[in-house]
């Protein structure tokens, strides 16, 4: 580490290097700390073989923080349990639940496109803290918009939301649990025959954010990332959920949210935030790493910021519109929106009730179904 910098950060009172604890949780850093920091890591490397050295290092940091290997075996196609389709105007929705791993069960919905021909695209669709989680309008808005545009939608439950009950969400694996959960949705959407394996996206805001990320950042199947006001930094998440485990730091190395989202370099990856929330210095401070990291690979236009200085911390219209031209081009959607064009028409989406969107409305759950926090970490031996 340059003098200046070790001076600079005893001065802030960083504890980056001083810390027994390897948890990064909530701000961390403050805002100037972070920017040390990111000077810190900017320094570390300067060519494409330097970064993928320090991204191999931050990816098994990850999976080691997560305990990754210790997961049951699984079958490679998860089985569902799904509900006919509801037509609706240009997509069709469908309520499913997939076994994640034996007992524990992924719910959502599954928004498939009308009068098109296969193979489709498909985009992982998370939610973030936000109430109602994937049936609120704007989860509903979204997931509609982009079937109709001719992508597969598969929106799910974080842990402990929606039909996702057999467990508390803020339990200790969570972060463990949602990330697996969202490679078993990947494993799903992958071993459909209608569906382009090279043409997968994610995108979530928030919390949901997160999960974007982090999925990109374990599993090269993800060919396009939207992390939604959450790539911060400074800030790591405020919930068990992002933060919970030692992904960012080990005895051998830190990192942060943002060194996580470079690890999708070079594909392609919008990094939406706002003025209101821990993402309000992106274009100054975060959006300028990622792009020295896809500059290493020749592919600087495969990384954008869309940022809204006066807006706050959702998935409003706005952020939905941006994040709508940027999957419709980089998945090749066949009725998406191009650049130049009005933002797009949620009019004709059917705005359901919750009800209408659970599988399991009314009871009949799985009978095999694992209850309670006890009886998952029990099945699945691994400690928090």
């Amino acid at each position: 580490m340059k003098p200046f910098l070790i001076l600079s950060l005893y001065f802030l009172g960083a504890t980056l290097y001083a810390q027994n604890e390897l948890l990064c949780q909530g701000s961390y850093w403050t805002e100037s700390e972070a920017k040390v920091v990111m000077e810190e890591f900017k320094s570390e490397w300067n060519s494409q073989a330097d970064w993928e050295q320090r991204a191999a290092i931050i990816r098994q940091g990850i999976l080691e923080g997560l305990q990754w290997n210790r997961m049951p075996k699984v079958p490679k196609k998860p089985k569902v349990i799904i509900s006919p389709k509801v037509n609706k105007n240009g997509y069709a929705v469908q309520n499913i639940a997939l076994e994640s791993f034996p007992g524990f069960y992924v719910t959502g919905n599954l928004y498939t496109p009308l009068n098109l021909s296969p193979p489709y695209a498909a985009v992982l669709s998370t939610h973030g803290h936000f109430e109602g989680g994937r049936f609120t309008e704007n989860e509903q808005k979204r997931n509609a918009a982009l079937a109709q545009m001719g992508a597969v939608v598969f929106a799910y439950d974080m842990v402990g939301y929606g039909e996702s009950n057999q467990i508390d969400h803020k339990m200790p694996l969570a972060l463990l649990l949602q990330t697996w959960n969202s490679k078993r949705v990947l494993d799903y959407l992958t071993s459909q025959k209608d569906i382009d394996p090279n043409r997968i996206g994610i995108s979530g805001a928030s919390g949901g954010g997160t999960q974007a990320f982090v999925l990109s950042a374990i599993d090269s199947r993800i060919a396009v990332s939207v992390p939604v006001v959450q790539v911060s930094a400074y800030f790591f998440g405020g919930c068990v959920c992002e933060s919970g485990m030692p992904i960012h730091k080990s005895a051998d190395h830190q990192t942060n949210n943002v060194e996580i989202a470079a690890l999708m370099a070079p594909k392609p990856q919008l990094i939406v935030s706002d003025g209101a929330d821990w993402t309000k210095n992106t274009p100054s401070v975060e959006f300028p790493y990622l792009k020295k990291v896809y500059q290493t690979y020749q592919s600087e236009s495969a990384i954008q910021n869309a940022h809204f200085e006066n807006e706050k911390h959702d998935y409003g219209p706005s952020k939905r519109d941006v994040a709508y031209r940027f999957l419709s081009q980089k998945l090749n959607l066949p009725r998406g929106l191009n650049t130049d064009q009005d933002p797009y028409d949620e009019s004709t989406i059917d705005v359901v009730e919750q009800s209408d969107l659970m599988l399991f409305h009314g009871g009949n759950r799985p009978k095999n179904e694992l209850k309670g926090n006890e009886a998952v970490l029990s099945y699945l031996q691994i400690q928090p």
